[in-house]
């Protein structure tokens, strides 16, 4: 088997994980995105909770284990438990997560998975739980997500046997 190349981590510049990644090769664009980052999960109109339900989603999808084993305070002070996480898996439509965290989830596994615009039915679920300006912010940080796993997973900086680790929520 063919050795993965992996981009070097340089010396830590800050105290965020990513300022500990391989994004610290690139200072400015580290600044840009910790900044929309920020916004995103602190300034934003949907829950954390919901939110991180997304991310974890994509992080399963993707097999990232960075994004895997990454949980952020606000969703968890917004009651998004060890015990809720564990159903954010493939069979979640009959687990007891609520209704809204499901709709969130058949959308991440469609922006994900399924090539083109949502069904009529999954954007009408969405309609009746999100605000459009909502199901915008909720769009834009699926697309973060996929992206920022896929630049980790391609840059093989993902150490094996990561613990669960509760950090703070971004903010710009």
């Amino acid at each position: 088997m063919a050795a993965t190349t992996r981009i070097s981590i340089p010396e830590a510049t800050g105290s965020d994980l990513a300022s500990r990644s391989f994004l610290a090769h690139q200072p400015e664009a580290l600044a840009a995105f910790n900044h929309l980052y920020g916004v995103l999960w602190s300034r934003g109109v949907v829950d954390q909770a919901t939110k991180e339900v997304a991310r974890l989603r994509n992080a399963r999808v993707t097999g990232c284990g960075i994004c895997r084993n990454l949980r952020f305070s606000g969703a968890r002070q917004e009651g998004l438990t060890e015990e809720r996480v564990e159903l954010i898996r493939d069979g979640y439509e009959e687990t007891d997560l609520p209704d809204r965290h499901k709709v969130v989830l058949r959308y991440t596994d469609a922006f994900l998975m399924a090539p083109g615009i949502p069904g009529e039915a999954l954007r009408a679920e969405l309609a009746a739980h999100f605000s459009p300006e909502q199901i915008v912010e909720l769009t834009a940080a699926i697309g973060l997500f996929l992206g920022f796993s896929k630049i980790a997973l391609a840059l093989g900086n993902i150490p094996d046997g990561l613990p669960v680790m509760v950090v703070p929520t971004p903010a710009p």
